[in-house]
């Protein structure tokens, strides 16, 4: 499977599927329904909120839900229900008559990430949350049975902090979780709270917690990593303070408002980097522009402004962005003079020993006519490839072959 089941990229999301073995899903039936039928079987509630976009929880649907195992774990213990968070112009009726409850849901338990599982009590209280894929049914299954232990409950544990517990252990605890769930933010305050009684802020587990939750300029602990570059990576390892300011900027300098179309004030972006990193202010406010314009889906602004930064700063990207950058390109542009510039800047991925990055350079190639050498290439990657990766490569292997397309 490409790249990382917890990344969301832009693929078709197919119909939940289901399978006689698999988990049954319920159709048909309102929330208030679902609530009903779960009280009268006293069972609990599996709730999937997932996106028509999002490839994990299309992977999800495919092959984890179908598995007759995943079904015998889950038919006799829950009414389980998929519930899509994004609307569209294919809608069925079943889904448009989940609008409004889909949204609630969305809103009162902060669903940010998908897929989100919510996981509610026989009586229709809500007692857990996990989210993301899973590589096989053993690990769902695993992390779903914390439902029932009232220990390990995502949102018991939320109760009691809100309810006032704080011994330290148990703080850390919910920090923890709510990272885990997605939930930042109520992991915030736990975390700050955590983090008041430590005497240390540079151990290793304070400086995760400061890490997980500085998503942010503007969040407390960003100074952590701006002006105590020495004591973090004497910890975390050398650079990672900067990597993680570098992050910090290049997220929040793209993250526009949903309706704002107005482009970023660059002046202004390259003068709040110069204030914590002056050395790399060009570099960065560089980079910005080309997630700005691969963002927008501008591939004239995106060429233009990825040539100018490879020539000047090329060897600064790490392999796992160019990697993402020229697989984004691949699948999505279609301008050939776009995407053989991205064969030139991309070209050392195909020497490189992680074989994903191999396979983007040869689909590079085969978008770009180049049929043998992709064939050669894709050849490479398959025989390096470890046996659950092999199954991807010789279905892209198969395609070239035949001439179909591989995006």
């Amino acid at each position: 499977m490409k790249k990382i089941l917890w990344l969301i990229f832009l693929l078709p999301f197919l119909s939940q599927a289901q399978d006689d073995k698999g988990v049954h899903f319920e159709h048909g039936l309102s929330w208030a329904a679902i609530q009903a039928k779960a009280k009268a079987e006293n069972k609990y509630i599996f709730m999937d909120c997932f996106t028509t976009w999002c490839g994990p929880c299309k992977y999800m649907s495919t092959k984890i839900f179908p598995q007759e195992e995943t079904g015998n774990y889950f038919n006799d213990k829950f009414i389980s229900v998929a519930v899509q968070l994004d609307t569209t112009s294919k809608d069925a009726d079943n889904i448009k008559a989940w609008y409004a409850d889909g949204h609630d849901i969305s809103t009162r338990y902060g669903v940010r990430a998908y897929p989100t599982y919510l996981i509610f009590a026989p009586d229709g209280h809500v007692v857990h949350r996990t989210v993301g894929s899973r590589l096989t049914a053993k690990d769902f299954i695993a992390d779903i049975s914390d439902c029932f232990d009232s220990t390990k409950q995502y949102y018991t544990l939320l109760d009691q902090y809100k309810s006032g517990r704080r011994d330290t252990a148990f703080l850390h605890k919910v920090a923890m979780s709510c990272f885990s769930a997605y939930d930042l933010v109520n992991g915030e305050g736990v975390a700050n709270d955590w983090l008041a009684t430590q005497s240390d802020l540079f151990s290793r587990d304070a400086l995760y917690l400061q890490d997980v939750y500085t998503r942010k300029s503007t969040d407390k602990y960003f100074s952590t990593f701006t002006d105590h570059v020495n004591e973090v990576d004497k910890v975390l390892g050398p650079g990672y303070a900067e990597g993680k300011v570098r992050n910090v900027f290049l997220v929040e300098a793209t993250d526009s408002k949903a309706g704002d179309n107005r482009p970023p004030d660059w002046d202004a972006i390259r003068k709040k980097i110069a204030a914590k990193l002056p050395a790399d202010a060009d570099e960065l406010t560089a980079r910005i522009r080309i997630t700005y314009y691969l963002s927008k889906k501008d591939y004239p602004g995106f060429e233009k402004s990825m040539v100018a930064y490879m020539k000047t700063y090329g060897s600064k990207m790490p392999d796992d962005e160019l990697n993402n950058i020229a697989w984004s390109v691949f699948q999505g542009c279609s301008d050939m003079t776009c995407v053989s510039e991205v064969l030139d800047w991309s070209k050392r991925l195909k020497d490189n020993t992680n074989i994903a990055y191999v396979d983007t350079y040869a689909n590079i190639l085969y978008k770009l006519g180049k049929k043998d050498d992709a064939i050669a290439l894709e050849t490479k990657a398959l025989t390096l490839a470890g046996d659950s990766d092999k199954a991807s490569f010789q279905e892209t292997l198969d395609k070239m072959k035949k001439g179909e397309k591989t995006w």
